[in-house]
């Protein structure tokens, strides 16, 4: 069970006057920042950069700062008997990096929501919640090598997902990050395991595969509305990583299971 009692994003201080100081906090407490904070830590005042989470367990000294004249946060504090929770291997006191700072910041809006309306389906939800929300505190904790780069790199990969079909090329990905297009590509490569193109690839194709399932468009239209400009270059990359053509896979897409990708990791 998880019991919650003040959960917030996007709070926002002042930060010449913002200070926390709980000599032994009374439940947990799990803050998010999105601005530097200095935390105390092993005994002394120490500053982290944004984007930084840190769990404190109850009973637990929790003192921290802003590092600049704005201070924002999201934070929650509840009770818990979640073994997730109560045995995690999360450093407790010890600001970590998040991975993925968008995703833990959706996470904590849903567990806002959830606690501050009476739904049918609250617990189980607010527990769902934090499990998540725990596996990628964890994840982070486990990841090394967090730098900010990192995080745009996140959000270039989420919009390559939520847009396969723009003009990708590896020139414009790199301008969007500021760095050259081969740093672009050994950095994408080491992150993600697959290269940026191959990955805009990967996507325009699942995507192909969403229209031939479930329209009636004709591979030409389903080709253009992918980012693709020639219907047979689309056959091809199709083929390559599906094992089919496009109108194969259309005949063949009721009850079939698909074969195995063949570009990078997809």
């Amino acid at each position: 069970m998880i019991r919650v009692y003040y959960a917030h994003c996007d709070m926002a201080h002042d930060g010449r006057h913002f200070v926390t100081d709980v000599p032994e906090g009374n439940q947990w407490l799990l803050v998010f920042t999105k601005t530097p904070a200095r935390f105390w830590v092993e005994g002394e005042l120490q500053e982290y950069p944004p984007f930084s989470a840190v769990l404190f367990r109850p009973g637990q000294k929790v003192y921290y700062r802003a590092a600049g004249d704005l201070f924002v946060n999201n934070w929650i504090r509840f009770d818990t008997d979640e073994p997730f929770v109560t045995e995690t291997p999360i450093p407790c006191g010890v600001p970590f990096p998040l991975e993925d700072p968008d995703y833990c910041h959706r996470l904590f809006e849903l567990i806002a929501i959830e606690h501050h309306f009476d739904r049918p389906c609250k617990e189980s939800s607010i527990r769902c919640l934090f499990q998540t929300l725990f596996n990628k505190l964890l994840e982070s904790c486990l990841h090394t090598g967090v730098t900010p780069q990192h995080y745009n790199l996140l959000r270039l990969r989420v919009a390559i997902q939520n847009h396969p079909d723009d003009r990708w090329t590896i020139a414009r990905m790199a301008d969007l990050l500021k760095v050259s297009p081969g740093y672009l590509q050994t950095i994408y490569k080491k992150t993600f395991g697959i290269s940026c193109m191959d990955d805009v690839i990967r996507n325009r194709i699942r995507l192909a595969k969403e229209y031939l399932s479930y329209s009636s468009l004709n591979v030409a239209e389903i080709a253009y509305r992918c980012g693709y400009r020639n219907v047979e270059h689309f056959s091809r990359q199709f083929k390559q990583l599906t094992g089919m053509t496009p109108r194969e896979y259309r005949k063949r897409r009721d009850g079939q299971p698909e074969p195995a990708s063949r570009i990078g990791n997809a």
